[in-house]
């Protein structure tokens, strides 16, 4: 409960922060490195798309 102010506010934050999470939390210890890569760049990808942003840099 640190730094919420009540427990329905902790519970909407964990609500929308699981599925975000769960999205990026790959098994990298079950992929070889050019496939943690590739997923990760898809799951930034969707992201992007998702939230209308733009790469930059």
């Amino acid at each position: 409960m640190r730094r919420f102010k009540s427990v329905r506010q902790a519970q909407q934050f964990l609500a929308t922060h699981t599925p975000i999470h769960n999205h990026f939390q790959l098994r990298r210890h079950r992929l070889c490195a050019s496939e943690y890569r590739a997923a990760r760049d898809r799951a930034f990808a969707l992201w992007r798309e998702a939230t209308g942003t733009a790469l930059v840099g």
